[in-house]
């Protein structure tokens, strides 16, 4: 499935997404904005590579992130909300996890999080979680992070069971 995919929906539902990265740095963004016309449904996107801003900018917990470190389901989840949250998007999409060479936080190489959150019937509305052991050097891992990604997304778009 595609970035291509993924916004067609988003535009034939009339929503919104935003985007919160770590471990990608931009490239999931990037898949996004090459589509033409991504400006319909793309609202932006952050990239809060370093902990803090995790954080001070999208909200997660400071605590979880004490305790647990940025390479964790939840924190994936918070980023999600947050940037939702942070950008007025319909949908929020985020990565976390460890692209390597060395691993973060306790978690391998490979440990990687994707998650998306929505509005829906409930206030604060829903999160699904991807947890992911990627293989591969550095660029390949994030190449897979972001199709994961979109993946997550189309499902969520789809109705399917997601997490």
């Amino acid at each position: 499935m595609s970035a291509e995919a993924a916004l067609a929906e988003l535009v034939g539902a009339e929503a919104t997404l935003a985007v919160a990265e770590s471990l990608t740095g931009g490239l999931l963004a990037a898949e996004f904005v090459a589509v033409p016309g991504a400006s319909k449904a793309f609202r932006g996107s952050v990239t809060a590579y370093a902990t803090e801003l995790k954080g001070s900018v999208l909200g997660v917990d400071q605590e979880l992130l004490a305790a647990r470190g940025a390479v964790d389901p939840d924190v994936a989840a918070q980023m999600a909300r947050g940037v939702r949250l942070l950008m007025g998007a319909d949908f929020g999409l985020a990565t976390t996890g460890v692209a390597g060479p060395d691993p973060q936080d306790g978690q391998p190489v490979g440990t990687v999080f994707v998650a998306v959150s929505y509005r829906s019937e409930g206030a604060e509305g829903a999160e699904s979680v991807s947890a992911l052991r990627l293989s591969g050097d550095r660029a390949t891992i994030r190449r897979k992070a972001v199709s994961a990604a979109v993946e997550l997304l189309l499902s969520a778009l789809e109705g399917k069971p997601v997490g």
